[in-house]
């Protein structure tokens, strides 16, 4: 397949799955390429995700390796058969690629968990209340720029709705509640959407109040996703400069305790409505 520009996060990750199961193999590149009648070089591009490679290459890669574990396969080889470009792609030439893979990222996911400090979860943000978020961005955003950022975010809440929707744990801080964007009506607007959204079969919306005092990863919002097999899961992590997104069992492992100790401490969900509502009656 020909070089790829700038894989994707996940073309990258593919690549990464792939270099993990050689490595779980003990092969180096030079054993790998010689088992796979390749060169190395092929193999490298394929786990860097410069280059694209098939589903039935994943197979015969995945038996040579002895990889036993079907179900992590058959999650690989539908990674390569994603021919079709996502309606994120219309954004590309003006968001950043970041974002884009944000809204991949969420659109392949079974289940989302996060921890938020600062901002609402951005699936159950109101159009105003991300205009407002938006508006502090520096440098300032163009107008055109604005309106397409609002568009995409706008477009990401469309997998709350789809037939099977991914269940998703928000466990806002009380902090993200009080910040206040936009005009008093827009914050009341927002903590109402806030509300009716926790109704929902799929979403559960936890507040963290101040009295709990201090907690692991308290200085960023950690967003948790689950993919189809539990080694594809990702963390994704907003950054001054962009967006990170982490893999690999340890930092799952980490993220997913970071994750229990704090649910820990939050209100359950009937009193975290309540708190919600006084909020927003005060707003």
């Amino acid at each position: 397949m020909p070089p790829r520009k700038a894989p994707t996060a996940r073309q990258q990750r593919l690549g990464t799955e792939l270099r993990r199961m050689r490595e779980q193999a003990g092969m180096s590149l030079v054993q790998a390429s010689t088992l796979l009648g390749t060169d190395r070089t092929n193999i490298s591009n394929a786990e860097s995700g410069r280059h694209g490679v098939s589903g039935e290459r994943v197979r015969a890669w995945a038996s040579h390796y002895g990889c036993p574990d079907a179900a992590y396969v058959d999650a690989l080889v539908a990674m390569t058969e994603e021919r079709g470009k996502g309606w994120w792609e219309e954004y590309r030439d003006t968001l950043p690629a970041t974002a884009l893979d944000l809204a991949e990222l969420e659109h392949h996911a079974t289940a989302f968990r996060a921890v938020q400090i600062m901002h609402l979860p951005g699936l159950l943000q109101t159009e105003e209340y991300a205009r407002a978020v938006f508006s502090h961005a520096v440098p300032a955003l163009s107008p055109q720029i604005l309106r397409r950022r609002l568009s995409h975010r706008m477009r990401r809440r469309d997998v709350l709705d789809r037939p099977q929707p991914p269940v998703c744990t928000y466990l806002i801080h009380e902090a993200a509640l009080r910040l206040r964007f936009g005009s008093q009506g827009v914050q009341r607007a927002q903590l109402d959407h806030l509300l009716k959204e926790s109704e929902r079969d799929n979403i559960t919306i936890k507040v963290i109040p101040f009295s709990v005092g201090g907690f692991p990863s308290a200085g960023s919002s950690p967003l948790y996703v689950s993919g189809v097999v539990r080694q594809l899961d990702t963390v994704h992590i907003d950054t001054p400069t962009g967006s990170a997104f982490l893999g690999g069992e340890s930092r799952l492992t980490n993220y997913r305790s970071v994750l229990d100790h704090v649910e820990g401490l939050t209100l359950g969900p009937g009193q975290s409505r309540d708190f919600i509502r006084k909020m927003a009656a005060q707003a």
